[in-house]
């Protein structure tokens, strides 16, 4: 239908006029969405202008307006909308004369079976009314004068508009609270099976919500791609009024099917995800108009009391908090210091979001952006650093869900992981799944970060449970095609081959122990037998045991329970004990290098510490240089108590992050035959931020930690107590356990810790506090988790007994709690 034809229509003020203009216009095909809802919009405003005319001749009443409000409001009325409609009036007529006027304009409105929220008020009335009821204010801002006297719309509206933004201080933060109540009842629509596209998180009321605080001058919403959500969810609501003949806002799980034909989609699933890419356009921009909208109203609150304190000058800067390298905290958000440069920094982006999600902070929009923009690609494979933060921004728990929303809405999750596509917002239609396919994957390392304790490698647990179900949106088994996926993936972001391969077989096989534990009979040797097969090793059982549960509870309620646990840990056992022939034998010794061999032949020498520094360089960049991702430190001296602890400390001091350690001791004669132990330290460490120390300041500090003339415990004391204690994730307490079997000759000492500055020295401390003999010492940090394992023995240089073994383990864990 053209434009001349609905005036043509709409010509005729009688119902049947309207109505028939209205229904040739619903039927019209070739103008869906944003025309069609402006169509409408102006075809009822004609008909409405039409009754208002008569009404307010037969009834003599001037000083009147007919005013939209709400959607109508805005020009978007829906076929089945209500109409929000306040006959406002200057106060001049008499009661029976506006109760007259009105009865003739709602009574054809009901006649016709249109849904109508009405209301008669004078301008003061309007302006109380707003005052008092918060709705009513929000409904109001968006008020169109239809028919009347546009000078009476016009200055109410005025009114309306001021009164919104002189008290914004007190009324955004009441409809922040309005908008969480409702999707505390609605839920997040981007995640439900039958969402409510109105009501729901990120549906159009937040998308009318961010219009109110746009309009309090506060602050503004994020545009790029609200507009086209917005249309997005307003063409779905449009199909499914079209499709069902009712004013529902509720996505019905037997009417996707035919709203996805009206759409011109290609099936329900196509509509789900357009319809969550919507939501989720809104929520991002939600969550960041009101962090912003706190900010302002925040400094609005405290800058007067800061220039009555600074005597009426200006306002102190704002504090800036180094947390990571080119990384850092101001305003409560994480943003990046002034010298970060990510045209040349490929790391930056993960680091930031680490850095981010382990204080708990949000990172500022603005930086993502900048990031989105700027930061050049990570070469293939990633360089160490990169795999690390990864590993330490899926460990953060919680805190990486809104770091996670926040790469991914800008594109930058794709760009790290291209195979991220398929699953970004796939829904899952088995009612036991809470979440799209990629929420849950990131929901699954959220709960594997809780695990970390019990595995020896929590960083190959988080990226599992990350690309567990990656091959859902593919052909066929989804873990069959997923460990295809999963070992391009786990290669692309640096895992060597043995942990490629480990880490292919959990996406393999992740519902291998639950489907087993509850389907087959776990007292047929033959079953246990095919999962120990399928599993391969211990240490893989034990990731795939962290995995299933984390897994499972990160599917929904229905999806874990005592019972499940119960018989999935009673196959565990069953496996181990059918691995447990592969225990672990002592490693054989590995001979010193050659720089190692010379430095201890020089630290026997002279009897003092001799340090090395070398850079270790990965895939050069694209300018044919190296790039330095940490530095390999070489420490040799004569063996004495002490070392590890002190060593660590000094390390510590120096805010140096230990990436992987290794201490053991080799014997070298001396020139009178006799042999004495040289104990060989080799670290992996890198600078918390800014440049690294000397390896001459190292020494020294070393020297006077091992005199005691440096208190490196004090001196950590006095480094925390300056500096306030930021906010940050709760860690899973650490656990130290003795290792069975470890090892023929030691007792195996194993560390699961959350990484933090000095832990490796309050470990050392521990160790030679009670007096048993540090043999070796291999300690790795895997994302933010360290995993240590320390040989030691009695001063007899035998292994511990059973019951001294346990009771070190309480004492170190005991040290660190």
């Amino acid at each position: 239908m053209t434009s001349t034809e609905v005036t043509t229509e709409s010509e005729d003020s009688g119902p049947s006029g309207y109505a028939a203009a209205r229904l040739r216009l619903l039927q019209e095909k070739a103008q869906p969405g944003p025309p069609r809802r402006a169509a409408l919009a102006s075809l009822t405003d004609d008909w409405l202008t039409a009754l208002f005319a008569t009404a307010t001749e037969q009834t003599g009443v001037r000083g009147a307006a007919l005013v939209a409000v709400g959607g109508y409001g805005r020009g978007e009325l829906s076929p089945r909308s209500d109409l929000d409609l306040v006959l406002l009036h200057d106060g001049s007529a008499g009661a029976g004369a506006i109760a007259s006027l009105a009865d003739r304009i709602w009574y054809p409105v009901w006649d016709l079976g249109l849904a109508l929220d009405h209301s008669v008020r004078t301008p003061g009335e309007a302006r109380k009314a707003a005052a008092e009821d918060l709705k009513v204010q929000l409904g109001l801002l968006d008020a169109r004068p239809v028919a009347g006297d546009r000078g009476l719309v016009a200055a109410m509206r005025t009114t309306i508009l001021a009164d919104w933004r002189n008290q914004a201080p007190k009324r955004l933060p009441a409809l922040d609270e309005l908008c969480r109540e409702r999707a505390e009842r609605q839920g997040e629509l981007q995640f439900l099976l039958e969402p409510d596209l109105k009501e729901a998180r990120g549906g159009l009321r937040d998308a009318t919500a961010l219009r109110a605080v746009a309009a309090s001058w506060v602050a503004d919403a994020p545009r790029e791609g609200l507009a086209e959500a917005r249309r997005i969810l307003l063409d779905a609501r449009d199909a499914l009024h079209l499709t069902t003949g009712r004013a529902t806002d509720r996505l019905a799980l037997q009417e996707q099917d035919q709203v996805a034909t009206a759409l011109g989609l290609l099936d329900a699933d196509a509509l789900l995800r357009q319809v969550y890419e919507a939501a989720r356009t809104v929520s991002y921009a939600t969550d960041v108009t009101w962090r912003e909208v706190h900010r302002v109203l925040r400094a609005r609150s405290v800058r007067p009391r800061l220039r009555a304190m600074l005597g009426g000058g200006k306002t102190a800067a704002t504090e800036r908090t180094p947390l990571a390298e080119g990384v850092v905290e101001a305003d409560g958000e994480v943003v990046l210091a002034r010298t970060a440069r990510p045209e040349h920094d490929a790391v930056l982006v993960l680091r930031a979001a680490a850095a981010a999600a382990q204080s708990e902070l949000p990172i500022s929009r603005h930086v993502v952006r900048h990031l989105a923009a700027a930061a050049r690609p990570l070469p293939v494979p990633w360089p160490a650093e990169a795999r690390e933060e990864l590993v330490t921004l899926l460990g953060a728990g919680e805190a990486t869900v809104p770091v996670w929303e926040a790469l991914e809405a800008e594109g930058l999750i794709t760009r790290l992981l291209p195979d991220w596509e398929r699953v970004h917002c796939r829904p899952q239609r088995n009612p036991v799944h809470t979440w799209t396919v990629d929420r849950h994957l990131v929901e699954a390392a959220v709960r594997a970060s809780s695990l970390t304790r019990r595995v020896g490698r929590p960083d190959l647990l988080l990226v599992a449970a990350l690309l567990h179900d990656i091959g859902k949106g593919w052909p066929g088994d989804h873990s069959v095609a997923g460990e295809v996926i999963a070992r391009d993936v786990a290669a692309r972001i640096g895992f060597d081959q043995h942990d490629v391969g480990v880490i292919a077989t959990l996406v393999r096989h992740h519902l291998l122990l639950v489907e087993t534990a509850t389907r087959r009979d776990l007292d047929d040797p033959a079953t246990v037998r095919s999962v120990a097969t399928a599993v391969g090793s211990a240490s893989t059982l034990e990731l795939l045991h962290a995995l299933t549960e984390a897994d499972a509870l990160a599917t929904g309620p229905a999806a874990w329970s005592t019972w499940r646990a119960s018989l999935v840990a009673d196959l565990v056992t069953r496996v181990a004990a059918v691995l447990a022939g592969e225990a672990t034998a002592d490693p054989e010794p590995v001979e010193p290098s050659a720089e190692q061999e010379r430095l201890a032949i020089e630290a026997l020498r002279t009897g003092e510490p001799v340090l090395a520094l070398h850079a270790q360089a990965e895939t050069p960049d694209e300018d044919g240089e190296p790039e330095p991702i940490g530095v390999e430190l070489l420490i040799a001296l004569p063996d004495r108590p002490g070392v590890l602890p002190a060593a660590a400390g000094v390390l510590a001091l120096h805010r140096l992050t230990v990436r992987a350690a290794d201490l053991r001791a080799v014997e070298l004669p001396t020139e009178l035959g006799e042999c004495v132990d040289v104990l060989l330290l080799s670290w992996r460490v890198a600078a918390e931020y800014g440049s690294l120390p000397q390896a001459a300041r190292l020494r020294a500090d070393l020297v006077r930690a091992l005199d005691g003339s440096l208190d490196i415990p004090a001196r950590l004391a006095e480094r925390e107590a300056a500096y306030p204690r930021r906010r940050g994730v709760k860690a899973p307490p650490p656990r130290v356990t003795v290792a069975a079997a470890g090892s023929r000759l030691a007792t195996v000492i194993e560390v699961r810790a959350q990484d933090a500055p000095g832990l490796l020295h309050r470990i050392g401390r521990a160790l030679e506090q009670s007096t048993v003999r540090v043999r070796s010492a291999h300690a790795s940090t895997l994302g933010a988790n360290a995993v240590d394992a320390f040989y030691v023995t009695g001063a007899d240089g035998e292994p511990l007994s059973d019951a001294r073994a346990t009771e070190l383990a309480r004492e170190v864990e005991r040290a660190l709690g």
